[in-house]
């Protein structure tokens, strides 16, 4: 029941958050468990090569490391923390596809090329190419709201992490720069609280995006409606290029109903 959740980056591959997200149980309770996957490490299809290690993602030897690691594992979802498409010509909305106004993103993915801020574009382009290049090994963009997992349906899920960690109740991690390791520690601390989560190892600020991202795809894997909300409409191609597309986030497991009044 493993999903595969992707902080991206693209500045350096040390950016890019990779964990291994799946449900254990036991016999008191469950718990997710988590597997931390170094994004340059030796082992996942070969590694990369140390001049390519160094330098910028590149978004199609990463959606194929993605791939490969996910064809290893028998994974069929893949959770990515960045926009698929841009904005469709006729959502009602100038700037902004439907879902990032549903959760208002700091950032907003307009008609194609366009982007807001403008600072954001590389980083909005590098996450298209990286859709895009996991559609051609034969990956969907979710497109229903009512989706079921399977092994024949690779799916893929946008999720924003700022808003995740909202839509759970817990506060957001500050940005990468200004975050402390107290803040790391705390956040952890606090949604292992409201869900049991453990880690192979102490997750950095990306790892810990990806991890809190990632419970979306444990939701549709798990076909839990009352785990995961979906913004936005579904993704569709709109003169040659695809548009629009949800944005899926967890929510907080429901809390125990106290029976002491009716003693």
């Amino acid at each position: 029941m493993a999903v595969l959740s992707v902080d991206l980056a693209y500045r350096r591959w040390s950016d890019v958050g990779i964990v291994v997200l799946d449900r254990v149980h036991s016999p008191n309770r469950s718990r997710i468990g988590g597997e931390i996957i170094l994004s340059a490490a030796a082992g996942l299809d070969n590694g990369l090569d140390s001049n390519v290690a160094a330098g910028p993602a590149d978004a199609n030897i990463l959606a194929g490391r993605l791939n490969h690691i996910c064809g290893v594992r028998d994974i069929c979802v893949i959770v990515l923390d960045g926009p698929q498409a841009s904005k469709s010509g006729h959502n009602g909305f100038e700037h902004t596809r439907v879902s990032e106004r549903q959760l208002n993103t700091s950032a907003k993915t307009g008609l194609t090329g366009m982007v807001k801020p403008i600072t954001y574009r590389p980083f909005a382009e590098f996450c298209l190419d990286v859709y895009d290049a996991l559609c051609r090994r034969g990956w969907r963009r979710l497109d229903t709201q009512h989706q079921t997992a399977s092994p024949q349906s690779r799916i893929l899920v946008e999720i924003y992490p700022h808003a995740a960690w909202k839509s759970l109740g817990l506060k957001p991690l500050p940005s990468k720069h200004r975050t402390r390791v107290s803040d790391l520690a705390e956040a952890y601390c606090a949604l292992n609280a409201l869900i049991p989560t453990t880690t192979d190892r102490a997750p950095n600020h990306d790892q810990l995006q990806a991890i809190v991202g990632g419970l979306t795809g444990l939701a549709i894997k798990e076909r839990s409606t009352a785990a995961a909300r979906i913004a936005g409409h579904p993704p569709r191609r709109e003169d040659g290029h695809w548009r629009e597309g949800f944005i899926v986030l967890p929510l907080p497991p429901p809390r125990p109903v106290n029976l002491r009044w009716l003693q």
